[in-house]
């Protein structure tokens, strides 16, 4: 986040080369996971496959996860794993479910130990497809030790939670907080809001005191997960394993659109994704504050292909409210998950792999850019990340809003990312009003939550 890792952290965003995910055959060869044909009843909750615990793990993980292989390595050089690059399933690609589909089709190939950017899938590994064994093993019914499951952070694993299983062990958390420039708004005489109204009054007194700074984005497809999660608006109420409730005409929905509105009308609030060049030519120096996930810091404020903040401005404050309501509530931008294969031949090797990954400091605290969602591992990652001496205030607010994300918006099959870049970024960079837009959105969740199998409420 600051300090150890100044490359951008685009973990879930990046737009990646799939290095080696091109083809179907090229997967098949790379991977030598069980075949369908070996299972047998197991011990932990799911059928096994003949177990050779001197086989080669076959590791799937984006390019910034290739840190928790390295580290992995470094501590345990006699294990060998076959290490696989792809996008993570970045921005909602869906490339984990789509291979995973390919070698349920052919009954063998399946990789040991999978990292995804995404917090939806263990909605779709968790379940039986066309007969076949679900992909995720289960993790909590004696493969991965009680204790270490009980110290993730409270919720952190719920979207790896299916029926009351746990199917995934999460790597980072990523809760919105407040970013902002300490010295821009000190320079300006500006306070540091409080509230969402707070928010929207001060981008309007911006846009006529100082023209061309700003306090936010609204142009990237997490942009309902910043803005509409915090908001409390019920577009991606997931209230069963097959149903979700959508209701995007709501008074949390429609003012949360309107503010976004006004501030984008007004250029305070631009639709512009922060990881394009646009964003940090016309924007470094400018940024006043900005809604978004703890991994900022790392992935846009301190990093110098971005917007390069110097030390000692960068400040972060809770996350905002809506004035009448009890307590702010934020959304959730990321935060990857480590799977194992109910089909792997080494289950006590990948079980190794996942549980250093999540938990150990050699990583998490070490080399990991993101907040722990390993309880143990955040404290000492928060007390690192301190002593780097680059904010200007303390961190604590992000470990508070780590239990703020707000559990109205849930973990289904599809990605409210891809719906959102299909549906509403085009219009919405054309100009088009993103409250006039509600309806449009409302029915491509429901379309998306449809062809998924859901029953739409």
């Amino acid at each position: 986040m600051v300090g150890i890792h100044t490359v951008a952290r685009m973990r879930r965003r990046s737009t990646l080369t799939v290095a080696a995910l091109g083809a179907a055959t090229a997967l098949l060869a790379l991977t030598a996971c069980g075949s369908a044909g070996t299972s047998t009843n197991g011990s932990n909750g799911f059928p096994e496959a003949k177990q050779d615990t001197s086989s080669t793990i076959t590791v799937w993980v984006d390019a910034d996860r290739q840190a928790a292989v390295k580290a992995f390595q470094k501590a345990n050089p006699d294990m060998k794993i076959n290490v696989v690059t792809y996008d993570g399933s970045a921005n909602g690609s869906n490339s984990f479910r789509t291979k995973i589909q390919l070698f349920d089709r052919a009954g063998s190939g399946w990789p040991d130990v999978v990292f995804s950017t995404q917090n939806n899938d263990a909605a779709w590994a968790s379940q039986e497809s066309g007969g076949k064994q679900a992909f995720a093993a289960v993790l909590d019914k004696g493969l991965v030790p009680n204790d270490t499951i009980k110290n993730f952070a409270p919720g952190a694993l719920n979207p790896c939670t299916v029926d009351g299983k746990v199917y995934c062990l999460r790597n980072d958390l990523a809760q919105t907080v407040l970013w902002y420039n300490k010295s821009l708004l000190d320079q300006f005489g500006y306070s540091v809001p409080t509230t969402w109204e707070e928010y929207q009054a001060l981008g309007e007194k911006v846009a006529k005191e100082h023209p061309g700074y700003v306090i936010g984005t609204a142009g990237d497809a997490w942009t309902p997960e910043v803005f509409m999660w915090a908001g409390k608006c019920q577009a991606n109420n997931v209230t069963g394993p097959k149903t979700v409730t959508v209701k995007t005409d709501s008074t949390e929905c429609k003012r949360t659109a309107s503010m976004l509105d006004t501030l984008r009308e007004n250029g305070t609030v631009p639709a512009v994704s922060v990881f394009t060049p646009e964003f940090v030519k016309n924007y470094t120096g400018k940024v006043l504050m900005m809604p978004g996930p703890n991994w900022y810091a790392g992935a846009i404020f301190n990093n110098p292909q971005s917007l390069n903040v110097p030390a000692g401005q960068l400040g972060v404050a809770a996350p905002l409210k809506w004035k009448g309501d009890d307590k702010a509530v934020t959304g959730n931008v990321g935060g990857g998950t480590w799977f194992i294969s109910s089909h792997s031949e080494n289950l006590k090797a990948a079980e190794k792999f996942v549980e250093f990954a999540t938990t150990s400091d050699d990583y998490q605290v070490e080399a990991a850019p993101g907040y722990p969602a390993y309880a143990p591992a955040a404290a000492k990652w928060m007390t690192k990340q301190e002593s780097s001496k680059y904010f200007a205030t303390p961190l604590q607010p992000i470990a508070a809003a780590a239990t703020q994300v707000w559990d109205g918006w849930g973990y289904g099959i599809f990605s409210q990312e891809a719906v959102w870049a299909k549906t509403m970024t085009p219009a919405i960079t054309g100009g088009k009003s993103i409250e006039d837009l509600l309806p449009v959105w409302q029915q491509a969740i429901e379309n998306q939550a449809k062809v998924d199998g859901y029953k739409v409420n």
